[in-house]
């Protein structure tokens, strides 16, 4: 194994993440994420960093994601494979797959549905700061805006599978449904999600109807003076 080469986790702490994406009540299903994202990454045998909201550095997702990149180059490391934590059909042969692909390419991208990438290997003589910073970080052009700025400098590039993340309830719903295979636990925590979800979408249901009856028998009430 390349003993030159590190796994970057980019991934916020469950608590941190529930607060900015749009789920009810996800943070025991983000802490699942990344009790699992630190499973695949243990199983890989490669050194690995952590870096949380704790530790990281910038105002701009760009700008976190690019310091903390630096930061494991700094180290000594020649090759990073960042993934995230919100990706639940990666698995440890995606990581190894990254590493085998990086000793006949320079960049190793596994893209999301979303536009985005959940898996990115980069060699450190392919890293430019002003270059990252510039990037479309968090929108759906993000994996083609580096397909072509890797074109144009004329490096080679391997794509993984593609894959889906999370970041809103439907996403959920469209991972279960696909073939792959996700582990038993994660997999009965995702269904009991879903069912908790539906519970309090029927419930709101619920009660805006009773709201809409009470206004509308109370339509023609004398007003106080």
């Amino acid at each position: 194994m390349n003993n030159k080469t590190a796994i970057l986790i980019f991934a916020n702490t469950a608590k941190f993440e529930a607060a900015q994406k749009p789920f009810q009540s996800s943070e025991v299903l983000f802490d699942a994420f990344n009790a699992q994202t630190l499973k695949i990454v243990e199983r890989a045998g490669l050194p690995y960093f952590h870096s949380s909201e704790k530790n990281q550095i910038g105002s701009t997702f760009g700008e976190r994601f690019t310091n903390a990149i630096q930061s494991v180059y700094e180290k000594g490391f020649d090759t990073i494979i960042a993934i995230g934590n919100d990706t639940p059909h990666l698995q440890t042969k995606h990581i190894l797959k990254a590493v085998q692909q990086l000793e006949q390419n320079d960049v190793v991208l596994g893209p999301s549905k979303d536009g985005g990438f959940y898996l990115m290997g980069l060699k450190q003589s392919n890293f430019n700061v002003e270059t990252f910073l510039k990037l479309p970080w968090q929108t759906s052009r993000l994996n083609q805006s580096i397909s072509r700025l890797i074109r144009s400098k004329k490096v080679n590039l391997y794509y993984l599978e593609t894959l889906s993340d999370i970041d809103k309830t439907s996403d959920i719903k469209a991972i279960m449904n696909r073939f792959e295979r996700i582990s038993n636990d994660l997999k009965q925590l995702l269904k009991t999600y879903i069912s908790i979800e539906k519970r309090i979408y029927y419930t709101s249901i619920n009660l805006v109807s009773i709201l809409s009856r009470d206004t509308y028998f109370n339509k023609g009430s004398p007003s106080l003076v």
